[in-house]
C-alpha cells in the first residue's frame, strides 16, 4: 500500500483523517500550516467535492492559502469571519499536558492568532512529535526586523535565569539572508534542549519589546490526534491521561491515500 510513502507520511495522513471527525457541516475552520496540515487541506477538499461538506475556511499562512485555493477551497480573512469553531493544525512538539512548540514553518504568529480565535484547537501529528518535556525542537521566536540583533542579545541574556538546558540563540536564515515571515518579521530559534518551566519562559519572552510572538502554545490545544504508519490512531483530550486507540484498515484507505499523495 502506497509503498513510496514513509510510515511518517502515512501517520500524518491518518492523523489528519482522524481529525475530520471533529468537523461538522457549516463550521468556521482555521487551517494550519505544515506537512501534516497539508494532508488535512487535501482531505477537506476531497470531502467537500465528494460529499458536499460545507465550511468556511481561514488559513494560517500564504502557503496554506495557496494549497487550499488550488484545491477549490475558498479562503476568507479572519476579521471577515470572526470567531472560529475549530482550528486544526500540526505541531513540532507536544508534551503530556498538550502544551506545544510550533513555528517550524515560520507561521507561528498567524497560527497562534487563529488558534486563540477558535472555540477549539485540535493538533494533528505523528509519533515523533511526542516528548516528555518541550525543548528538543528549537523554540521559534518571531521578532521585528528593527534592531533584531539587539533583540537576539536580550533574549540570550533572559535565558540565563530560565530553567533550560541549552541557551544558544540563532537567526533563522533563508539562503544567505535572514528569513522573512509572512508578516515581515524575522525568526530567532532558541536551542534550549529542555524547557523546565514553559510558563515562566513564555511570560518572560513577552516582556522583550522586539518580540512579536513565540512558539510556546500553552493551554491552547483541546485534543491531539496521532497517526502511526502501522494504522494505529491515537487521540488524547486535554485534562485526561488516557489515550483512545483504534486500528485503521490501511488497505481500505489505500486508494484515497494514493490519490491525495499524487
Amino acid at each position: 500500500m502506497s509503498g513510496n510513502l514513509s510510515p511518517a507520511e502515512i501517520g500524518k495522513f491518518l492523523s489528519a483523517k482522524g481529525a475530520l471527525r471533529f468537523v461538522e457541516p457549516d463550521m468556521k475552520l482555521g487551517l494550519g500550516t505544515g506537512s501534516t496540515a497539508a494532508w488535512l487541506v487535501k482531505l477537506l477538499a476531497h470531502t467537500k467535492r465528494t460529499q458536499g461538506l460545507n465550511f468556511t475556511a481561514v488559513a494560517t499562512s500564504y502557503a496554506t492559502t495557496e494549497l487550499a485555493t488550488s484545491l477549490g477551497i475558498e479562503i476568507r480573512g479572519l476579521d471577515e469571519v470572526g470567531q472560529l469553531d475549530l482550528t486544526i493544525d500540526g505541531a513540532d512538539e507536544f508534551d503530556p499536558a498538550l502544551n506545544l512548540i510550533k513555528g517550524g514553518g515560520a507561521a507561528l504568529l498567524q497560527e497562534k492568532i487563529v488558534a486563540t480565535a477558535s472555540d477549539k484547537m485540535v493538533v494533528i501529528t505523528d509519533k515523533s512529535k511526542r516528548v516528555d518535556a518541550l525543548g528538543a525542537f528549537p523554540l521559534p521566536v518571531e521578532v521585528v526586523r528593527f534592531g533584531f540583533r539587539t533583540t537576539q542579545r536580550l533574549v540570550s541574556e533572559l535565558l540565563a535565569d530560565q530553567n533550560v538546558r541549552g541557551r544558544r540563540v540563532t537567526v533563522r536564515m533563508a539562503g544567505d539572508q535572514p528569513l522573512v515571515t509572512d508578516e515581515g518579521h524575522h525568526i530567532l530559534d532558541l536551542h534550549l534542549e529542555k524547557i523546565g518551566d514553559p510558563h515562566s519562559l513564555s511570560a518572560k519572552l513577552a516582556t522583550i519589546a522586539g518580540v512579536v510572538e513565540h512558539g510556546l502554545f500553552l493551554g491552547i490545544a483541546d485534543a491531539v490526534v496521532v497517526g502511526h504508519g502501522d494504522g494505529r490512531l491515537e487521540t488524547q483530550f486535554a485534562g485526561r491521561d488516557d489515550w483512545q486507540v483504534e486500528e485503521i484498515d490501511l488497505e481500505a484507505e489505500a486508494a484515497l491515500l494514493a490519490a491525495l499523495a499524487g
